[in-house]
């Protein structure tokens, strides 16, 4: 099986000077034989991962200390620890300078919608993680204590961040658009000890206190001891709660060399699952593994250093916040932005980009897509003339969207990466050393076994469910409350025995490509025919006028099969779901796939249901289509639409057959 035409060749001189190459070339001194190509290192790796990992902390250089030996515990993918004997430092991986010169970099440059900038500069970031350090040692934080914000994407969340994980203490975040309830379907199951949060939040270019939020928020959260505001916050708190503004934390500074040395798999992070079928879960993960695939990931696949300036559109919500902090392990410069893409004009963002002369732009395939159907022409807005990589994730990148950027952005590498919040980090990725084929993502990420599960077994090629065979650093160290270990079994390795069962449905091609069809549970099986959404998405999505697409199976007792299958649309402003745009629609289903993907029903709705990370809910739609009782609705960021889907006439039960 081959991978799509290619889009891109890999640049020669990039590769050779690439971090990539230079370790493989180091992997191949240590084993005594030559790795000619990735696919070389990559089965290195699967065939001795003990030495792999190894030699990787070894060559990265990251601060580890203790034994090394042995670099994983187990072959038990459920059960085994990464490098059971070391130690580290989240932060101070993060913050350390390898040479003199690091200090004086910029580390971050904040903006927002109005047009403020600032920029904080490695050694003052690091001097404010000290102090704020040390003013949470003050208030009794320490390792296994969980630190919470409701916070903005800018400079005082991630130094909040870096010095809860300083003292060992774990970080969770929420951005602030999250309501109440989901917050404490979060925060409530962590007991948290602290609280920081910002005094406001402006999102098109409106602003609204955070005050009348915190104070009902700390009666129910009975463990909580201080709330920290960026800002000034005059609201009563419960009786027992100190309100400290972040400037007026106790005096001193915990310096950099005193931040304790912590166990490799210490709890770093608390990212949530989307709660879909119940309470989040709430999943840790270790500060050692988080790191480990981060580090490879941003240095090794993405090919960042000091020279790059990555700006990746996300929120303190979403698990690609952490992964972006963690850029600063390479000595990147950290672009973050607080506010809407769109405002106060489309192509706000877009401008920002040129203007802050950004080397690596991270997106999702929704924000271009909206872009196309928008008729914005980013070429014509600016040259981008530092720009080297798109990288995309959250939905897919399909192949026309490859040319789009080709033709209206720039000719640079696509990155394709997929993984998730459960582990921290991606299963695909792109690579320095490899072509861009369109509408697939370069590899699987360096060292991790990934196959597919399809009902003839475990499989390395073709069409299937995404599954992890062996250990991978970044697998959460456990589910927070979770005391028996069910909730997490029963989350990943329950569906296959002894492996990791991811959720997405992929096509693994012969040269190492990875191509994402969507998530498993999404998948359609419509008159005996298993179809992928994102074949349908492809080809609806290309029709002008549709903004956003979402099929699902539905039960029809009448039809063949017992099942109808129901396309959702979003149009843009203006436009109506008439007669001929539904035949267009089928006829391009038709023509271009097969009649089995053409819908029964096709249905104009306002909007479509979405988590609080961003990402459509199928689940949810086809629960509510088919009488099902919502699982959360706290879950989802817009639960309103599905009133009205479920509303719909033409998707009621009596339409059936």
């Amino acid at each position: 099986m081959s991978a799509s035409a290619i889009y891109l060749e890999a640049d020669a001189a990039r590769a050779r000077a690439s971090a990539m190459a230079a370790f493989k070339e180091h992997c191949a001194a240590r084993i005594g034989k030559p790795l000619p190509d990735y696919a070389a290192l990559q089965a290195w790796s699967l065939a001795e991962p003990q030495l792999f990992w190894r030699t990787f902390v070894d060559w990265s250089a990251l601060e580890v200390a203790g034994a090394l030996e042995p670099a994983i515990s187990s072959e038990d993918c459920e059960k085994a620890r990464f490098f059971p004997n070391a130690t580290l430092n989240y932060s101070r991986n993060l913050l350390r300078s390898r040479e003199p010169a690091w200090d004086a970099r910029v580390a971050i440059t904040e903006t927002n919608e109005s047009g403020a900038r600032r920029t904080i500069t490695r050694a003052e970031l690091r001097a404010e993680v000290e102090r704020l350090a040390h003013g949470l040692r003050s208030l009794g934080v320490g390792p296994g204590d969980r630190v919470v914000g409701i916070v903005r994407n800018g400079i005082e969340a991630y130094a909040a961040a870096l010095a809860a994980a300083a003292l060992g203490a774990m970080w969770s975040s929420v951005a602030p658009d999250l309501g109440d309830p989901a917050i404490l379907d979060r925060f409530g199951q962590l007991a948290p000890k602290v609280l920081f949060a910002h005094a406001s939040a402006t999102l098109h270019g409106v602003t609204r206190s955070l005050a009348e939020r915190v104070g009902p928020l700390s009666e129910k959260l009975p463990t909580l001891e201080a709330v920290i505001t960026f800002g000034e916050i005059d609201v009563p708190l419960r009786a027992g709660v100190a309100r400290i503004e972040a400037a007026r934390l106790p005096q001193g500074s915990l310096p950099l060399a005193a931040w304790p040395s912590l166990p490799f798999n210490q709890p770093l992070f608390v990212l949530f699952s989307s709660g879909t079928t119940g309470a989040p879960k709430c999943l840790m993960h270790g500060a050692g593994g988080t790191l480990l695939e981060h580090y490879k990931e941003l240095f090794l696949h993405s090919a960042f250093d000091t020279q790059d300036k990555l700006y990746f559109h996300t929120s303190a919500g979403w698990m690609m916040w952490n992964w972006t902090l963690s850029a600063l392990a390479c000595g990147t410069e950290l672009l973050v932005y607080d506010g809407s893409p769109t405002y106060p004009e489309p192509d706000a963002l877009l401008k920002l980009l040129d203007r802050e002369q950004v080397t690596a732009f991270g997106t999702s395939a929704t924000y271009l897509h909206a872009l196309a159907q928008l008729g914005i022409v980013p070429k014509n807005l600016g040259a981008f003339a530092k720009l080297r990589v798109i990288q995309s994730t959250g939905s897919i990148l399909y192949e026309t969207q490859y040319d789009w950027i080709r033709e209206n952005f720039k000719h640079v590498a696509i990155h394709s990466i997929s993984g998730g919040t459960d582990m921290i980090g991606c299963f695909v990725l792109g690579n320095p050393l490899l072509p861009v084929y369109r509408g697939d993502s370069q590899c699987v990420s360096l060292g991790l076994d990934a196959k597919i599960m399809t009902d003839d077994g475990i499989r390395s090629l073709g069409d299937g469910e995404l599954i992890c065979v062996r250990p991978f650093p970044s697998r959460p160290v456990g589910v927070y409350g979770d005391v028996d270990g069910s909730r997490f079994h029963n989350a990943y390795f329950s569906q296959n025995a002894g492996v990791w069962t991811h959720g997405d449905q992929v096509r693994l091609f012969d040269n190492g490509a990875v191509r994402v069809l969507g998530r498993s549970d999404g998948t359609l099986k419509v008159r005996g025919v298993r179809i992928g959404p994102a074949e349908i998405y492809s080809i609806a999505l290309r029709i002008p006028g549709v903004a956003q697409a979402l099929a699902v199976e539905q039960s029809a007792p009448r039809d063949p099969g017992g099942s109808r299958l129901v396309l959702l649309v979003v149009l843009q402003p203006g436009v109506t779901l008439d007669r001929p745009l539904t035949l267009r629609i089928k006829k391009e289903l038709n023509q271009q796939a097969s009649q089995n993907h053409v819908p029964a029903v096709i249905a104009q709705v306002s909007g479509l249901p979405t988590t609080h990370s961003g990402k459509l809910s199928e689940r949810a739609v086809r629960d509510v289509l088919n009488g099902k009782p919502l699982a959360n609705r706290g879950a989802m960021r817009n639960p309103e639409v599905l009133d009205e889907i479920a509303r719909h006439a033409d998707l009621q039960p009596q339409n059936n057959g």
